[in-house]
């Protein structure tokens, strides 16, 4: 039985006079491939038929709105009831029967060819991108409902999993420069090696190093380059100085997600939030695969990680904190991980963080965003050692040290077996496409960003910057996730 979803089919559903017609009954998936390509392509297109007879969405009327919400749903039913049947064959298809490591991007983008109306195409996906969050269509989704099947079978899950693992193509054509000059400034990130340490750091600065769809690019393609390159042995992940007026001259590990850029659309579901769980946080847990999936001779090796807390960790900084092998905080540093602001799930963190500090504590952090300052007795189940700012580095170099020990990388494997299996992320995962995608799309998240973020922009602000949002309780601003 499917888990992860519900395609209970439903029947024709009466629109208003708005629209003055019956949804067709949802077809019924139990034939061949072909046929019922045929059938999910004729329905879905007849609800996008029903959905644009209606006026532009900003024009709706209240009933208006409630009607293309039952198309919208009757339409995402059929492509649930279709990959219950067939996400096997669709994934053996767009990988050649799993002969190739396909990433997310390209998957989607092949499945809106191979299959219309499954989800949406690279145009309609590049149109959605130049609205604000609250005008897009719920195209992304679609990309969640196919996910969601993609990695709820453990065939097909393992393999994209293990695909997400493979060195990114950017990565690839870069190695041999990173081998020879030691550094590498891709942008947002930069990547340093100095002995057998690769330091890692997110630059970001004007937004406190919060993270976005080009971030999270720059930062797969470092850690892939500290995993590559062999006379590296240990990474260190840390965030930059910042340029931000309050915390210039200051280095901060980051602010989590822009903010800015969810409230305009610029956040991807696929390209942040997907990517990012599958891509460099697991690569920080796993390391790269390059061999055929299930090979043991070929499993994923990893390297242990230092992460160095200045300032603060705010978000999906604290998400990242919880995978790293030793964490060092500045004694005047905090952690926190605010979710409700938003509206939306803190990645992984709901997997992870009740096992590192217990779930109520988890939850006072979730759902009321408490902060955890790095010298408080609580932030022990958050980083492992605490010191003088001024400290960080020496007690970073010192931990690093320790770490590239040869015993590590096996010990480190077998921590991570025991404590997250594959089963165990996969099937969070497949739920996190559903819920993820439908929380992006849904007004409650607008609205939050509008009241706490957006209406509290001080003039001049520059674009992605966070103000002082009233109460300490808050934080030092509003780019989070």
């Amino acid at each position: 039985m499917d888990t992860a979803v519900s395609t209970q089919a439903s029947a024709p559903t009466q629109l208003s006079g708005a629209v003055g017609a019956c949804l067709p009954a949802m077809p019924q998936f139990h034939g061949a491939l072909e046929a019922d390509v045929r059938l999910l392509s004729a329905y879905t297109e007849a609800c996008d038929e029903l959905t644009a007879a209606l006026p532009p969405r900003a024009e709706r009327s209240g009933a208006e709105n409630s009607d293309a919400g039952h198309v919208g749903q009757a339409a995402r039913h059929a492509r649930h009831a279709f990959l219950k049947a067939h996400a096997g064959h669709v994934y053996d298809e767009l990988t050649d029967g799993r002969k190739r490591q396909v990433r997310l991007d390209e998957l989607a983008f092949s499945a809106a060819e191979n299959y219309p109306g499954l989800v949406p195409t690279r145009a309609q996906v590049a149109a959605d991108r130049l609205l604000p969050q609250a005008a897009k269509s719920s195209g992304e989704v679609d990309q969640g409902v196919l996910f969601a099947h993609l990695l709820n079978r453990r065939d097909t899950g393992e393999h994209l999993m293990q695909s997400m693992l493979a060195p990114t193509p950017r990565a690839l054509d870069l190695l041999p420069e990173f081998r020879r000059t030691g550094h590498l400034d891709l942008g947002q990130a930069t990547v340093h090696r100095d002995g057998f340490v690769a330091e890692v750091t997110i630059c970001n600065q004007q937004v406190l190093n919060a993270e976005d769809d080009a971030v999270v690019e720059a930062l797969e393609t470092a850690v892939d380059l500290a995993l590559l390159d062999d006379s590296v042995s240990v990474g260190v992940l840390r965030g930059s100085v910042l340029s931000h007026p309050r915390y210039r001259g200051r280095r901060a590990f980051g602010a989590g997600i822009n903010l800015t850029h969810l409230y305009t659309g610029q956040i991807s579901f696929i390209d942040f939030m997907l990517r990012r769980e599958l891509g460099y946080i697991r690569k920080l847990i796993h390391g790269l695969h390059h061999g055929p999936a299930g090979d043991l001779l070929h499993l994923p090796g990893g390297k242990p990680w230092v992460g160095a807390i200045d300032t603060f960790a705010i978000g999906g900084a604290t998400q990242v904190a919880l995978v790293l092998d030793r964490v060092i905080a500045g004694s005047d540093a905090y952690f926190s991980l605010p979710a409700l602001t938003e509206g939306i799930i803190p990645g992984a963190a709901n997997l992870r963080l009740g096992r590192v500090v217990g779930r109520r504590m988890a939850e006072r952090l979730i759902f009321f965003g408490e902060h955890v300052a790095a010298d408080s007795p609580e932030a022990l189940a958050l980083c492992d050692e605490v010191v003088a700012p001024d400290a960080v580095d020496s007690a970073v170099a010192a931990s690093a040290d320790r770490l590239s020990d040869p015993a590590v990388p096996s010990n480190r494997r077998m921590l991570h077996l025991a404590e997250e299996s594959d089963d165990l992320f996969r099937t969070y995962m497949s739920r996190y496409a559903l819920e993820q995608s439908a929380r992006m799309h849904s007004p409650d998240v607008v609205a939050k960003l509008e009241r706490t973020w957006v209406n509290r922009k001080p003039a001049g602000t520059s674009e992605g910057a966070r103000p002082e949002p009233a109460g300490e309780a808050a934080g030092p601003g509003m780019v989070r996730p």
